[in-house]
């Protein structure tokens, strides 16, 4: 099994986002230095992470991250089953992380810590 480890919504508005779920859930949110790009963390769970980002997004969307052992091969696998790639296998400071998206099941990213 493939646990979600991270939920990251997508948003034109952060501050906006932020205050409600602030509000809503009482969510605290921290400011992480992204360099050009706003992003906003939050702990959703002990085991769950999340965060806010700003970007240009019709609507905003909540993109769900599942721990895989291996991106690349979770990204070939989901191509197989017939998913676009929407983002490649890259590397960040605490893993790696691909998106996945299909017409009927949406998208999903795959992450891979770093150990």
């Amino acid at each position: 099994m493939n646990p979600l480890v991270h939920l990251e919504l997508h948003t034109g508005d952060l501050e906006s986002a932020r205050a409600f779920y602030a509000e809503l859930c009482g969510w605290r949110p921290r400011r992480v230095d992204g360099g050009d790009r706003s992003y906003v963390a939050v702990d959703l769970t002990r085991d769950v992470g999340g965060g806010f980002v700003e970007c240009p997004t019709p609507r905003p969307l909540w993109l769900p991250y599942v721990e895989v052992a291996d991106v690349r091969a979770a990204t070939d696998r989901a191509r197989e089953l017939g998913a676009s790639v929407a983002l490649s296998p890259r590397e960040g400071p605490a893993g790696w992380r691909s998106v996945v998206r299909t017409r009927t099941a949406g998208e999903l990213a795959l992450w891979q810590f770093k150990r």
